[in-house]
């Protein structure tokens, strides 16, 4: 069997023994490191009270030593102005000295709080980045918690609704079997068209809580032109649309041809939605460097301007000017069917007047198969 590969976690640091495991490793990492920050800064100190008139070389590697160990090490704000408060004290005192002891200029004094200043300006900086780095954490969560439930919603809701809109169509059934007043018929028929809808909003719920889900789409290699030839075929015996598809060549592709045909299927019944008994449905495919782009046309009304950013959201409806709604998931799943391939769905105007449906798609060599 086939599968996109994805990249397995670590899962010796998941969980709750993974976690702790990383909070040792950090303290051990972070301890190490200030161990050694320790060991220079008293050396830098004991080279400062040593090199009577270069004290001033020692001194600047120990603010360049604590800057650079800053950027990737940030402490708490209180420990870092206790530190910063007692170098500064500590290397003050030794310059204050050596040039009272040998009388050499004092304007090198300036630098005693300048050195100081850099460094707590460098802090501020980092602190900074860090709080927006955690802000962003923190967003990610959410929205990842929020994509949770909204896909532990569509696999809910499509159970719950499975079941009694299979016992409705049972007992609808079993009443249009025994009925001749046509219009109690053509009541029942309407009311089983509904059920339909249900059915569809169902399925397309639970395709998206598992496409969501990120590990619905096995890929497969197989020749392109031939799978849409099926669709085609499949299409023209059920259908009362002229559907064109051009001769193509052999097109090899490793896609999922379940979820593919579910996606094509969406965008070709949202053209029959959108057009009459008689009117075109386009479909070509060409190859371009690294994908596919699946093109599928009609000869409609097209999409107004302000729509178009609007078409792949879910529930969001057009609504046709015959014919019934659909159940405003159908363009988000097959949006969703192409993403998770690592393509994408465009819309915009199609030569035959009506709207154009591009689904782009990575070739073969691009995808991994297990």
């Amino acid at each position: 069997m086939s599968a996109i590969s994805f990249r397995a976690p670590d899962r010796g640091l998941t969980g709750p023994f993974g976690r702790w495991e990383r909070l040792r490793q950090g303290l051990r990492d972070n301890r190490l490191t200030d161990v050694v920050l320790a060991i220079f800064a008293i050396a830098m100190l004991l080279a400062m009270n040593a090199m009577v008139e270069r004290e001033v070389v020692p001194y600047h590697l120990l603010f360049l030593g604590l800057t650079l160990v800053y950027g990737f090490r940030v402490w708490p704000l209180g420990q870092t102005l206790i530190v910063t408060l007692l170098i500064t004290g500590l290397t003050g005192w030794i310059l204050v000295a050596h040039q009272l002891a040998d009388g050499s200029n004092r304007a090198e004094w300036a630098e005693i709080p300048l050195m100081p200043l850099l460094f707590l300006a460098m802090v501020w900086h980092a602190r900074r980045r860090v709080a927006a780095q955690r802000e962003v954490e923190v967003m990610a969560e959410q929205r990842r918690a929020a994509l949770l439930r909204e896909r532990e919603f569509f696999r809910d809701a499509s159970h719950a609704i499975r079941t009694p809109v299979t016992i409705a169509r049972g007992h609808l059934e079993l009443l249009d079997a025994g009925r001749t007043d046509p219009v109690a018929r053509e009541d029942l028929a309407i009311a089983l068209r509904q059920l339909d809808r249900m059915t569809a909003l169902s399925n397309r719920l639970l395709a998206l809580a598992r496409l969501d889900s990120g590990s619905a789409v096995r890929p497969q290699r197989l020749d392109l032109a031939h799978f849409l030839e099926e669709i085609v075929r499949n299409w023209r015996s059920s259908a009362d649309r002229v559907l064109e598809l051009d001769p193509l060549p052999v097109m090899p592709a490793a896609i999922d041809p379940e979820w593919l045909e579910l996606a094509i299927d969406a965008v070709i019944e949202n053209a029959a939605h959108f057009t009459g008994p008689g009117d075109r449905i386009q479909l070509s495919c060409r190859a371009e460097p690294g994908r596919f782009v699946i093109g599928i046309g009609d000869s409609g009304p097209g999409i107004a301007a302000e729509d178009l950013p609007h078409v792949f959201e879910r529930f969001w409806h057009r609504r046709p000017p015959s014919g019934s709604m659909g159940s405003g998931l159908g363009l988000p799943m097959a949006q969703a069917v192409a993403q998770a391939h690592g393509g994408q769905v465009t819309a915009g105007v199609s030569p035959l007047g009506g709207a154009l449906f591009e689904i782009t798609l990575p070739s073969g060599d691009q995808l991994v198969i297990d």
